[in-house]
């Protein structure tokens, strides 16, 4: 039976995030939603169902599993949204021989489904519940995540538990570390320090694992003085400047580069924030450059639960710490200061002194005195110096996606006078 991961109508809560990704390509832990699925079906085939714009992208980065394309009389559907605990399988098994609707909190979570049922579910973007009527439903318990708050708040955990699967296969671990392979270092509980392939790490870093771990992929630089309190992934390639505090909580992608003091936040790959100032609570996409003593809220001072605009919505997140969501291939302008909850949408510059808007539509350019919308040539050109610098190829599949996601969010930003 093939598995076919999809998106329902909640996709939207994870803007801007989701502009130039399927839901289950976000990161919470060392991984992304999908490959916690993945990993709970070993050797089964993952078909990828996404919203059609995304298709050619989807196809290109993965070229490996089909995409829009169940050829299977029987499939096991599973929400992109879940947040895939280790016995995954055990809760919904991958042999049932007759339809069924797994449901969690009213959010249809997994279905099995076969026949003819399947003719109508193949062409559409979005799946939702009433795709699955007429299907018997069992309720179980899963956790589905609504808002990307939520996956920063998960993240803790998933880390330990991602960790512990990637801690057999490219470690080098032990009480010997300083000794032997980085003098100089100061290692606290050794034994849960990972560490993988060609790891460079300079004298006078502190990886303190006392409480949980730490999980340095392959090709990572730690530089002089940084200090990394776990549970902490950094990931391949990706260098952590000197003098840097990570604390606990945060995960940080491939080819990223990381300074200044960050806490319980995701970064996705190819991303900077390399320079002083404050990270914390926030989600970043990838491609972002966060400019120098750019400093982000998470805190309000008079300690109330924090409100985000959501799809046009405001939402209470019933949480005293969120900080900033930022989607790819936005720029922070030296010395910027977020609001706590704040959105900066797809490709977006933000400079100017003062707070900018707690809410900034894609493509938007400009900060708190004004904002107009980002010349969309422009836009183009700054992602392919970007890509450039990184030795990456724009391609055109790239430069459609950038086309399509300037052409939802027009309505958005009109409405807001860019």
């Amino acid at each position: 039976m093939q598995i076919v991961l999809f998106e329902d109508e909640k996709h939207i809560n994870f803007e801007p995030l989701i502009y130039y990704r399927p839901v289950y390509e976000l990161v919470c832990g060392a991984n992304t939603l999908r490959e916690k699925i993945e990993r709970a079906y070993p050797g089964l085939k993952v078909v990828l169902h996404c919203r059609k714009y995304l298709e050619e992208l989807l196809k290109s980065q993965n070229p490996s599993n089909e995409v829009n394309n169940f050829s299977d009389v029987e499939v096991l559907f599973i929400n992109g949204r879940v947040v895939a605990p280790e016995n995954l399988s055990e809760i919904i098994s991958s042999t049932l021989t007759e339809d069924k609707v797994f449901k969690s909190n009213g959010t249809v979570v997994s279905a099995r489904v076969s026949g003819d049922r399947l003719t109508n579910i193949l062409n559409k973007n979005i799946l939702t519940a009433e795709d699955f009527d007429g299907i018997p439903s069992e309720e179980v318990e899963l956790t589905c995540a609504e808002y990307l708050w939520d996956l920063v708040y998960l993240n803790g955990e998933e880390l330990k538990k991602d960790i512990a699967s990637l801690s057999g296969k490219n470690n080098v671990e032990g009480t010997n570390l300083e000794e032997v392979n980085y003098p100089g270092v100061n290692f606290i509980k050794p034994e849960k320090v990972f560490i993988s392939e060609n790891v460079e790490i300079k004298p006078g870093v502190v990886l303190d694992a006392s409480k949980d771990p730490i999980y340095l992929d392959k090709d990572v630089v730690i530089y002089p003085n940084a200090v990394i309190e776990g549970p902490v992934y950094i990931g391949e390639s990706s260098k952590v400047k000197s003098c840097a505090t990570i604390y606990e909580n945060v995960s940080v992608g491939k080819g990223c580069k990381v300074g200044g003091e960050v806490e319980d936040s995701i970064i996705m790959p190819y991303s900077n924030k390399q320079h002083s100032g404050f990270l914390g609570h926030s989600y970043l996409g990838s491609w972002i450059n966060i400019g120098a003593d750019t400093n982000c809220s998470d805190l309000q001072n008079n300690y109330s639960t924090i409100n985000v605009q959501v799809n046009g919505r405001h939402i209470d997140t019933g949480r005293q710490f969120v900080g900033l969501m930022m989607g790819d291939h936005s720029k922070t302008a030296i010395n910027t200061m977020f609001n706590t909850g704040t959105v900066v949408g797809f490709s977006c510059n933000v400079f100017g002194e003062g707070f900018p808007p707690k809410y900034i539509s894609s493509f938007g350019w400009g900060g708190n005195s004004s904002v107009r919308e980002y010349k969309f040539a422009k836009a183009i050109e700054t992602a392919k110096a970007v890509f450039k610098r990184r030795n990456k190829i724009f391609s055109e599949e790239d430069e459609n996606i950038f086309s399509t996601i300037f052409n939802l969010t027009k309505e958005d930003r009109k409405q807001r006078g860019y």
